[in-house]
């Protein structure tokens, strides 16, 4: 991957993103990302945010291999913190898990004010992020799942607004872990990961059921058992 051909996962990114619009992307890898999009007019402006001097000095040599740097910043921050006296209008945060995604967006709660949009690529747990945008009234507009080399990846786009819209209140818990709009599609890509992660969690039942009982277990047995089932009956 460069700045010339981004991953598919990358290259979908790019697909959410709306022409003019200011983008920061934070854990910027290189800057391959600000790079493109200002290469091909997509955004207007962009901030490359980076939490470590050594990716920050990647970032720095990519955008001035380019003479960007009328048009991208590269800035050294924890998370959102690279946005303070910044104004963007979109969001990208890509290749973490969700767990640490959610936290970055957590802690930077306050620099999100003037924020239209999300684009979010957990590497694992999208749950998590699903969870922290419903709570805090972002409304899920797209999803999607793709496969590279050999990983799953999922893709969750964000605006401010009614974030229950999207679900089901029967079925909220079955949809935040498997995705409301990506359970409307079941693309091919979907069903093979679903698959297997239900195989994986035959499997693992099948362990704690030769175990000696307890509490902790139960309880496990019971959660595994309740995912199973969904993934039987959205799968079938």
């Amino acid at each position: 991957m460069n700045e010339q051909q981004l991953s598919k996962r990358l290259e979908k990114v790019v697909s959410y993103i709306r022409q003019g619009d200011v983008v920061a992307d934070i854990g910027s890898d290189h800057a391959y990302l600000p790079v493109y999009l200002i290469k091909h007019g997509i955004a207007s402006r962009a901030i490359a945010g980076e939490v470590n001097e050594g990716p920050l000095r990647s970032a720095e040599q990519q955008v001035a291999k380019h003479s960007y740097q009328h048009a991208i910043k590269t800035k050294l921050g924890n998370g959102l913190a690279v946005l303070e006296h910044e104004s963007v209008d979109t969001i990208v945060i890509a290749g973490m898990g969700g767990p640490l995604i959610t936290q970055i967006l957590d802690e930077g709660k306050s620099r999100l004010e003037a924020v239209s949009r999300l684009i979010l690529q957990p590497n694992i747990a999208a749950e998590n992020i699903r969870e922290w945008l419903l709570d805090n009234h972002w409304r899920l507009i797209d999803e999607c799942i793709l496969k590279e080399d050999g990983h799953y990846y999922e893709i969750v786009v964000a605006e401010k607004g009614a974030a229950e819209a999207p679900y089901q209140p029967e079925s909220m818990a079955k949809q935040l872990w498997l995705g409301p709009l990506l359970l409307k599609e079941k693309t091919a890509v979907f069903k093979e990961k679903w698959l297997k992660e239900k195989a994986q969690l035959q499997r693992i039942y099948q362990q704690l059921d030769n175990a000696s009982s307890s509490k902790e277990i139960d309880a496990r047995k019971q959660e595994l058992a309740k995912k199973i089932a969904w993934l039987e009956e959205e799968l079938a």
